[in-house]
């Protein structure tokens, strides 16, 4: 077997064990999930999962850095998007919600086991969550500036407009009344009534 399908297979099975650390993780909690566990899930034995990963943590935070870079990413490119802070804003809240009713079993996870990552992995992923909370606070400030929003505390908007789209991963459930889209939209016109979108 050549280098690279030797490279390809180990990134699958890393793949795997991913997909699967979300599943049991969503489903147990990350003190509840052992790593036979998540072998299982993934068809391996548990000695496999150590021979892709370090240890049960490194998948959780693993997990949690791709979730974050990702919010980030979306957040910058929708903050991005126009000029007119009250377009951007509807754009950042609709992505934000989108990805988080999508991805509700994921996003659980990156959101709801932060507790459970070491001290150094847990500093890094503060540091990625400031940076959001940075960028919409920024546009809220940016809205006020312009005179296109009016709230007196741009800081707790920012907050308020984060925590409404982090815990559509919690209730979220596929197959119910309600589709992302459709969540994304209202959430958009409600985030323009918090920052008093005039």
């Amino acid at each position: 077997m050549t280098d690279s399908a030797e490279q390809s297979r180990a990134d699958a099975t890393r793949a795997r064990l991913l997909d699967a650390a979300v599943s049991a993780f969503a489903e147990r909690g990350f003190h509840g999930t052992t790593t036979r566990d998540i072998a299982a899930a993934a068809g391996l034995s548990p000695a496999a999962l150590y021979v892709h990963h370090r240890s049960k943590e490194e998948l959780l935070y693993l997990i949690s850095r791709s979730g974050h870079e990702h919010v980030l990413r979306l957040v910058r490119e929708a903050v991005a998007s126009s000029a007119d802070p009250a377009t951007a804003l509807r754009r950042v809240v609709h992505d934000f919600v989108v990805t988080h009713a999508r991805d509700h079993t994921t996003t659980r996870v990156v959101n709801y086991e932060l507790a459970a990552l070491s001290p150094a992995h847990l500093a890094e992923i503060r540091e990625i969550r400031h940076h959001i909370e940075q960028a919409i606070r920024q546009l809220v400030e940016a809205g006020v500036t312009a005179g296109v929003f009016e709230t007196p505390d741009p800081r707790m908007a920012a907050a308020a407009l984060l925590s409404l789209g982090v815990d559509v991963g919690r209730w979220y459930r596929d197959g119910g009344d309600l589709v992302p889209e459709y969540i994304a939209a209202r959430y958009a016109e409600m985030a323009l009534r918090i920052v008093g979108a005039r």
